[in-house]
């Protein structure tokens, strides 16, 4: 890989401006506003998830939580059931946590300087950044994967990402970049996010639409997909989990409260067990089990191998496992995760 170009592209942040005027996205329901609840929002929910998701799921929430105090003063498992299906469940704890702060840190305003969002719960620099340009119009670097892919194609930075130094480089890089009149933060930081969404892609380019490619040094060596450069790997591990899926005869589910750490922490279950023994001991009530189909559900960095087994209850005789009965009307309505909201909805 080349060495890293450290001359800057003359006019970047001009013509990034000028065309996020013109082709970029202006229609989200979280642009076109200051308010930084919303921004914040908006920003958490779209980490590791589809634009196309969030378009679901962000009017809902605004909705049962329309400002910083109504989601402070909700109780977590209200949030949780709302993220229900979003995944990575930890941004919705620290969203609530962070709610809590803003209240209580900041007065019910979200501080207008990145440093000081920073200290917030679930809060990283990129995400700071990204308030603090578009609410406050503060000259703050953006640098999520889009935006890596994005500079490290126009500048040809070849470095390996997974080394912290070269990734420090790449912020020093991003922050020269910025425009000089905090006027054009907003659509500039919008800018880099929407080239990198719809036209810098990771295994596609359209540089023909790309306002920047002029000037592009990945495009020049004829070799943008060899950027970024990431020689870490994701480890990848499994897990098989036995699900008891107990009801008894008014239609009520045996549910269980996850705890607060490990997978699925705060949110309502079917009793998880490492064995189908295990399994069965928590079951003293006789009756023949009821196998279904097992199937794989795929994390991040995680494949759990899920196999529900299916038992009648009774509200006098429940599992020895710990839980409630809960109402068929109530339960979709709880936190829960996407492969058990699935199975019992079946």
């Amino acid at each position: 890989m080349p060495e890293t170009v450290m001359t800057l592209p003359e006019g970047f942040a001009r013509r990034m401006v000028d065309w996020q005027r013109r082709h970029g996205r202006q229609s989200l329901p979280w642009q076109n506003t200051q308010d930084p609840y919303r921004v914040w929002l908006s920003e958490i929910m779209l980490q590791q998830t589809q634009v196309s998701t969030v378009l679901d799921y962000f009017p809902r929430f605004l909705t049962r939580f329309p400002d910083v105090a109504c989601l402070a003063a909700a109780p977590q498992d209200d949030v949780l059931a709302l993220w229900s299906g979003l995944g990575y469940y930890s941004r919705a704890r620290n969203l609530h946590k962070c709610a809590q702060e803003v209240m209580g840190r900041f007065g019910g305003a979200f501080p207008r300087r990145a440093e000081d969002l920073q200290t917030l719960p679930g809060i990283g620099r990129s995400t700071a950044a990204a308030i603090a340009a578009f609410c406050f119009q503060e000259r703050a670097a953006i640098l999520d994967g889009n935006v890596k892919r994005v500079l490290t194609r126009v500048l040809g930075y070849g470095e390996d990402l997974a080394l912290a130094k070269n990734e420090k480089a790449l912020w020093a890089l991003a922050q020269d970049l910025l425009p000089k009149q905090a006027v054009d933060m907003p659509p500039y930081t919008q800018a880099l996010m929407d080239l990198g969404a719809t036209v810098c892609l990771p295994r596609k380019t359209q540089c023909e639409a790309c306002p920047v490619s002029a000037g592009c040094q990945a495009k020049a060596r004829g070799e943008p997909l060899a950027y970024p450069v990431k020689t870490r790997k994701l480890k990848r591990s499994s897990a098989t989990l036995w699900l008891l899926w107990a009801v008894n005869a008014r239609g009520q589910v045996w549910l269980q409260k996850r705890p607060d750490t490990g997978i699925w922490a705060g949110l309502f279950s079917l009793p998880v067990f490492e064995s189908e023994a295990h399994l069965l001991a928590a079951w003293t009530q006789g009756g023949e089990p009821r196998y279904i189909a097992s199937w794989k559900h795929v994390l991040t960095h995680l494949d759990l191998h899920l196999h529900p087994v299916h038992m009648l209850g009774s509200e006098q005789l429940p599992p020895v496992c710990d839980g409630q009965w809960v109402d068929a009307q109530v339960w979709p309505n709880l936190g829960l995760p996407a492969p058990i909201r699935a199975l019992l909805g079946s």
